[in-house]
């Protein structure tokens, strides 16, 4: 641990981001979106020919930054996600970020750091709100650094205690992880069998954020009618990783506008995204 709860609770940076057709098509790839191609909505988000960019894409957005340093990296896991949409994303999009540390709590040496990240983005022409996203991340090798007793400043939703509306299944792909790192995330723990028993899995995992990802194609594609503006919240908390080639089973309890979910495997009894929420427009 090299950082202080003074120095890190008052980090910010911002910065321009720009991604074009290609990079949302890769990343919809990078999610499942194209496993139809003779599927007219489903190759709307695949075909730059009246392209739509699916709403998740929106936690990739940032701006190269030492945001977080002194965080050890290699005992980091990803904790959750909160992304709120205020338009639909563009096909291809100059953006102005700003992004900053909301909070970091202190839960000792043996848990370690939680530190939540708010991340706002604009559109760099006109100044129109486009996304707020926040992550959360378990430093486990930051913990002790001395913050105040605080309480957590964004909360997980509670799902409905009756049986789930529907489920549904979808079959990953054995490379799921290798397509969807190309959207940005390159870090060998999804990719490189020998990296990935280093640090204690049998093989390499799927990125939370591509689960995250394939959870809202889902809804996107039963709930929405593949209409990726009806999206205008979707949260998650991720509670354990998922192989490629897995099979995610996705519960889904629908109460009008607000659809909770989670998601669970086929192979193994393990709950993979809890307490999901997506909220749509109305």
């Amino acid at each position: 641990m090299s950082f202080t709860y003074e120095d890190i609770i008052n980090r910010k940076v911002s910065g321009t981001y720009s991604y074009d057709e290609r990079a949302a098509i890769l990343y919809a790839l990078g999610i499942g979106f194209g496993s139809t191609p003779l599927h007219h909505d489903d190759l709307s988000f695949v075909y730059e020919k009246h392209l739509r960019t699916v709403p998740t894409m929106a936690g990739l957005f940032s701006v190269p930054s030492n945001l977080l340093a002194g965080v050890d990296f290699r005992m980091v896991v990803h904790a959750g996600q909160w992304l709120t949409l205020h338009q639909e994303l563009p096909p291809k999009g100059n953006l102005f970020i700003e992004s900053r540390v909301v909070e970091a709590l202190d839960k000792g040496k043996e848990i370690g750091a939680i530190i939540f990240v708010e991340t706002k983005t604009t559109l760099k022409d006109s100044g129109s709100p486009l996304s707020t996203a926040v992550s959360s991340i378990i430093a486990r090798g930051d913990g002790g650094f001395g913050a105040p007793d605080q309480r957590p400043p964004y909360t997980h939703h509670a799902l409905p205690s009756r049986d789930a509306d529907r489920c549904l299944e979808i079959k990953t792909r054995p490379d799921q992880s290798i397509i969807y790192r190309l959207s940005g995330d390159l870090n060998p723990l999804h990719c490189d069998p020998e990296f990935a028993k280093m640090v204690g899995f049998t093989n390499p995992i799927m990125h939370g954020m591509c689960t995250y990802g394939i959870c809202c194609r889902a809804i996107i594609e039963h709930l929405c009618l593949f209409d990726p503006a009806k999206i205008r919240q979707f949260d998650g908390r991720f509670s354990a990783p998922a192989y490629p080639g897995e099979t995610l089973i996705l519960d889904l309890w629908i109460d009008h506008e607000i659809i909770s979910y989670r998601c669970r495997l086929k192979e193994r009894d393990v709950t993979i995204i809890d307490n999901g929420k997506c909220v749509l427009s109305t």
